[in-house]
């Protein structure tokens, strides 16, 4: 089997690549969440009380670390998707429809539509957090590990990393599947060019056509025969 279609290969790179990043947002943001007894820091503030040294919390909606889950899980499924389909047409030899190319456009433009939602809400939730850690401590990576709510029994230890993690990997989703929906485009324009072609051939045949009918030399060759015709007949 030949391995020339690269724009088919690149589709399959880019979607393994889509697929592990995705791991890196689904994995940390899903051990914060446990770690983090069900909170979300995301846009989370609070107030440092002078008595114990705690922070008091005023936690955000859990749906800001819910919804980038959900993103990751779902990318992380239209890459598995997506690798088994064109797997497929790698191993037959064959290539997407028309229509499926233009699905593979539409769709690869709403996901990185919402990835970069999910992107932006991990960093500016993420520095919001660490504005409060900043108020106590030098440095918000300093603040890992450190007992700073010990009312909710939150475990710190890992946060830092873990969304470190997360805003690496959605920012890395981001930017792959605009590549992959460069990449459907691309291919959307090439069929697009193709049928172009295939129409203006089609028109220039059959021009070609009607003027072979329309010349003189077609003229005379009916009228040739039409007189031997009647000569034979006399």
């Amino acid at each position: 089997m030949a391995l020339t279609n690269i724009l088919l290969l690149s589709q399959i790179a880019g979607h393994v690549i889509a697929f592990i990043l995705s791991l890196c947002v689904v994995v940390p943001m899903s051990l914060h969440q446990s770690e983090f007894r069900g909170h979300c820091l995301l846009f989370s503030t609070g107030i440092w009380q002078e008595a114990d040294g705690q922070l008091k919390v005023n936690w955000a909606s859990q749906c800001y670390c819910n919804y980038t889950i959900f993103i990751g899980v779902m990318l992380g499924l239209v890459s598995i998707f997506q690798i088994y389909r064109y797997a497929l047409f790698l191993h037959k030899g064959t290539d997407s429809s028309f229509l499926s190319a233009f699905l593979d456009v539409v769709s690869g433009i709403i996901l990185c539509g919402m990835t970069i939602i999910a992107a932006i809400m991990i960093t500016l939730g993420f520095k919001a957090w660490c504005e409060n850690m900043t108020e106590r401590f030098p440095s918000c990576d300093m603040a890992a590990g450190q007992e700073i709510d010990k009312q909710d029994g939150i475990n710190t230890k890992n946060f830092y990393i873990e969304l470190g993690t997360a805003q690496f990997g959605v920012w890395g989703s981001y930017t792959i599947w605009v590549g992959l929906s460069v990449c459907a485009l691309l291919k959307l324009c090439r069929y697009h060019q193709l049928e172009n072609i295939r129409v203006s051939m089609y028109i220039e045949r059959q021009r070609l056509i009607n003027e072979n009918n329309e010349s003189p030399s077609s003229s005379l060759g009916r009228e040739s025969n039409a007189t031997a015709s009647t000569a034979k007949a006399e």
